[in-house]
């Protein structure tokens, strides 16, 4: 019964492994991590305000408005009106944050196109095969554990 244990220690292995890879691709760019994460968040959920970033990234909003204002002074984020509720203020990224993303998605796909392209073919189809199966038993619900009735009458 040690395979379980060993297979999520090599999966925790290789997810740092993977980490690492991909944040090599992002080194030799001069947009801090914290920064490229919250304009990631921001393109991906259009209708972010700074409260809802705060919530996303778990700080206090004080801390998400101050972090977009520095995207704001690089000119990465603007803050517009909500056209439906105009006291809300959204924040969009810039058409240079988007190249920024998409540039920065180019090379850590190149990053990790390298590791793959050192590898057997056959293993790659079974990478994909696996993490496939991967994502699919990770999105599945688990439902409720009901406790053990024997439990409950001896507590």
């Amino acid at each position: 019964m040690d395979r379980p244990v060993d297979l999520a220690s090599a999966i925790d292995a290789a997810a740092e492994t993977l980490i690492a890879v991909l944040e090599s691709a992002s080194l030799r760019h001069p947009v801090p991590p914290t920064q490229l994460r919250v304009l990631a968040l921001i393109s991906s959920r259009p209708e972010t305000n700074v409260n809802g970033l705060a919530e996303l990234l778990d700080v206090v909003p004080s801390s998400a408005s101050r972090l977009c204002d520095r995207l704001e002074a690089t000119g990465l984020l603007r803050r517009v009106a909500d056209p439906r509720d105009r006291r809300e203020v959204r924040l969009v990224p810039t058409a240079a944050a988007q190249t920024l993303l998409s540039e920065l998605a180019q090379r850590r796909q190149h990053a990790v196109q390298v590791v793959l392209d050192r590898m057997p073919p056959r293993m790659q189809q079974d990478l994909l095969q696996a993490l496939h199966a991967f994502a699919r038993a990770a999105s599945q619900t688990v439902p409720e554990q009901q406790p053990d009735a024997a439990a409950v009458q001896t507590a």
